[in-house]
């Protein structure tokens, strides 16, 4: 593990991508406590004040702190995309486990919906999802978490037909374990690193498909702050006060490339070809 870390802060887009997390994380988890002001709290009359003018990142068309609104919206946002990419994983990591190990008919039935399902572009499959369960944040991280389960599925399974045929795995067969104990203490930890790659840069992708949600106003619901809603009200007013916008999107457009730099410095770290 020591040497897994030192390998991605060795690598500047793993040094970078970990900064930038961490700084989200951070802002996500002690953000809303060091806010100046009450994110949803009125001041009509210092509407659309610009930028340094008694408030750093300005104020919306409700008088309300922007900066405020963002340290807020970061546990909204960065925290939906971490755990709706953290529920896709654990079942599509469960779904690709069982029919690459299984096989046969379970291997062809699973691949089959899985097909079908990737034939159907993510948002309009979280939209469909949302028209069911109801619009608001909690739905819609669930049918983010469904919309990534078979591409972490068939990532899943192609690892594991290449490892159920090792010698590691017939020993457990000849020991007489079972098909979960070899499944889930013999093959996923020598699985497990690409997941972890694909799992960092999903979460790129979850906010983006979460802040799209909210932008639609199928997500989060005002007025919650959050980086998505705040774009949504803000297009009205692009002309005359373009940092209403301009603020969480490059916030999302920031963590969403961080995650992007950390993913790809993870793959290179967890790489063992790469040289020490």
């Amino acid at each position: 593990m020591r040497d897994i870390l030192r390998r991605l802060l060795a690598n500047p887009l793993g040094l970078s991508g970990s900064i930038i997390v961490l700084g989200a994380l951070l802002l996500a988890v002690v953000g809303p406590a060091l806010a100046p002001f009450d994110p949803t709290e009125f001041h009509p009359r210092n509407r659309f004040a610009s930028p340094g003018s008694g408030y750093l990142l300005g104020t919306d068309q409700f008088g309300r702190d922007i900066l405020s609104r963002m340290m807020w919206g970061a546990r909204s946002t960065v925290i939906f995309g971490v755990t709706a990419t953290l529920l896709g994983t654990a079942l599509g990591a469960c779904i690709g486990m069982i029919a690459g190990y299984l096989g046969g008919a379970t291997d062809e039935v699973v691949m089959r919906l899985i097909d079908a399902k990737m034939a159907v572009p993510n948002l309009l499959f979280t939209l469909l999802i949302l028209t069911v369960l109801g619009p608001n944040a909690t739905n819609a991280m669930i049918a983010v978490a469904i919309a990534f389960t078979p591409s972490m599925a068939r990532i899943m399974r192609s690892v594991v037909l290449s490892e159920r045929t090792r010698d590691y795995v017939s020993a457990a067969r000849a020991r007489g374990e079972s098909a979960r104990f070899i499944m889930f203490r013999e093959i996923l930890p020598n699985v497990a690193a690409p997941i972890v790659v694909e799992s960092s840069i999903r979460v790129a992708f979850a906010i983006m498909l979460g802040a799209t949600l909210s932008y639609l106003g199928l997500g989060a619901q005002p007025p919650t702050p959050d980086w998505g809603i705040m774009v949504a009200e803000a297009r009205a007013f692009l002309q005359h006060s373009p940092w209403l916008a301009a603020w969480p999107g490059l916030g999302i457009a920031i963590v969403a490339v961080g995650f992007n730099l950390l993913g790809d410095g993870l793959r290179d770290a967890l790489n063992p070809r790469v040289d020490n």
